[in-house]
């Protein structure tokens, strides 16, 4: 553990592990911590480097489980480091840092004309397998005259932020469109994601042509054929 971490931990919990530590935290708020719920507000500074420390040294008894001789093996050496690191700070980032900050603009120009953003190239993982999803998604919405306007890079970090945890792609595009609807509050939000999934090209049936698509309609994008039809045209001829 690093002196940072250190200190966050109070004397109390010295010798406990981390991840405890927080769980009794989550637990005591009668949170949820399931693979697709963001955690950030039970992490305190520093302890995301000790959480890194602690999947290494689980990661390293994985490898040593799987009868892979890391301490020959040069490619294996460090690789519990770098699965820790990756999972941690990248792949499941999401779960551990804080919504990204959107900054919202008045709709001076009173604007309520359909706006598509995307495709937004996603990374995720389903929560299954921990195989990788790779795919698209697009965002539509239909601002009112009083609607809150985002800039267009935000959209990006939303996506990528709510996509950086284990889960299946059903529940992370209804989640999505609860958040957009919540931040900019449009008339209608619209979100169709295309992934491949590895669970299915990697292992099991080995089909690596299937795909998934599914979409997520709210407000007038549900209300309105014309605009719902408006925007999978669109979406589908980029």
């Amino acid at each position: 553990m690093s002196k940072k971490t250190a200190r966050a931990v109070s004397k109390s919990d010295a010798g406990t592990p981390l991840s405890v530590i927080i769980r009794r935290r989550i637990v005591a708020q009668k949170a949820r911590f399931h693979a697709n719920d963001n955690i950030s507000a039970f992490i305190k500074p520093g302890e995301l480097e000790g959480l890194v420390d602690e999947v290494a040294q689980k990661m390293q008894a994985v490898l040593e489980s799987l009868v892979i001789d890391t301490d020959n093996d040069h490619n294996t050496k460090k690789t519990s480091e770098r699965v820790a690191k990756m999972y941690v700070q990248e792949v499941f980032n999401g779960r551990y840092v804080e919504q990204p900050t959107l900054t919202k603009f008045p709709n001076v120009s009173h604007l309520n004309e359909l706006m598509i953003i995307g495709p937004i190239t996603v990374r995720s993982a389903c929560s299954h397998h921990l195989c990788p999803i790779m795919g698209r998604i697009w965002i539509g919405v239909l601002p009112s005259k009083t609607s809150a306007l985002i800039g267009l890079s935000k959209y990006s970090r939303l996506t990528e932020w709510v996509m950086c945890r284990p889960q299946i792609q059903e529940e992370a595009v209804v989640e999505l469109a609860d958040m957009l609807e919540k931040k900019i509050k449009p008339i209608g939000v619209a979100v169709v994601m295309e992934a491949d999934h590895f669970c299915m090209q990697w292992r099991g049936v080995k089909d690596r042509d299937s795909k998934m698509i599914n979409s997520v309609m709210r407000g007038s994008f549900l209300k309105d054929p014309n605009l719902r039809r408006e925007f999978l045209s669109l979406i589908d001829k980029r």
